[in-house]
């Protein structure tokens, strides 16, 4: 029996709202640096009534970059306030469409759609959680935490990153987590050493029910593998290259196990959040071993 509730309902305060992706041109709200990161906020009543964490939109990157559009992972929402509803997205400038984007302005337009793919599932019963980041990927688990803490779960957190500048947020972490571990490769900012050694002592501890990652791939197996190990279950939200998402193009697949098969999951649709035990982190890249069945099995762990 699932440790989670379904992620197709979420219940309050996603349930009884609208579902399903929204093409719109937005309106930038705001533009700023968090810590090396970027952020922008972006004018979107219905888009934001629609998001839940681990949910991600597309972006398309106007003048000489490429036709495909972008996928951002959304950072926070809010539901309130004069513009009734924003999303917030965050990146890292990496080549010429992060560029392009992180060149906007307050009151320009920008064409999105989202939200996108699987949201983070929530938890069935009252148990500790354990949020794992790296990087600005670190940025979904925060809009779970603030979910997770206004319904009563505890969230501990750990954040990690090659130095100091790599660390997303800490600040806003801790605010939102019971307790936030921050780890560097080279110390220069809270522990020394790498996530897998902190997370693999901190379960020692035996308050953790649940554990939800989210980062570059390497780190997403090995958490997933440490998870499994103990016995603990895990959602992954998974950073794939994603050309079209809205899963026309299969080029963002996943091999996931499902009731004993193995089957070609897209990240855009049936993820991008996973439940690490059953990805089939050595095979990534490999042809479908099924064809995806209508229904798809649930996932039973």
């Amino acid at each position: 029996m699932s440790t989670f509730v379904s992620s197709k309902g979420n219940g309050p305060p996603f349930q009884g709202r609208a579902t399903g992706p929204l093409r719109a041109r937005c309106e930038v709200l705001q533009y700023r640096k968090i810590g090396k990161y970027h952020s922008i906020t972006f004018v979107s009543p219905e888009m934001a009534d629609r998001a839940e964490p681990g949910m991600f939109v597309t972006i398309g990157v106007e003048g000489h970059s490429t036709v495909l559009r972008r996928p951002f992972a959304i950072y926070q929402v809010s539901r309130h306030g004069p513009w009734a509803g924003t999303v917030e997205i965050v990146f890292d400038v990496v080549g010429e469409g992060t560029r392009w984007l992180a060149s906007r302005v307050k009151h320009d337009t920008v064409d999105l759609v989202g939200p996108l793919g699987t949201p983070f599932p929530l938890p069935k019963q009252n148990v500790g959680c354990l949020l794992v980041g790296q990087g600005y990927g670190a940025a979904p688990l925060l809009y779970l935490a603030g979910v997770l803490q206004q319904r009563g779960f505890r969230a501990d957190m750990i954040i990690g990153a090659k130095d100091a500048d790599g660390i997303f947020n800490a600040i806003e972490a801790k605010r939102l987590s019971a307790t936030t571990i921050l780890v560097t490769e080279d110390g220069s900012l809270g522990e020394e050493g790498n996530i897998l050694d902190v997370m693999d002592r901190h379960l020692d501890l035996g308050r953790t029910g649940l554990i939800y990652a989210s980062g570059p791939m390497p780190l997403l197996r090995d958490v997933s593998g440490l998870a499994a190990s103990r016995g603990v279950p895990i959602r992954v939200a998974v950073e794939e290259a994603m050309a079209c998402g809205t899963g026309v193009c299969w080029t963002c697949v996943m091999p996931v196990e499902r009731k004993g098969a193995v089957y070609n999951l897209r990240s855009c649709i049936e993820g991008p959040v996973f439940n690490g035990a059953k990805v089939q982190w050595d095979a990534i890249g490999a042809l479908p071993v099924h064809d995806i069945p209508e229904p798809l099995p649930e996932d039973d762990a």
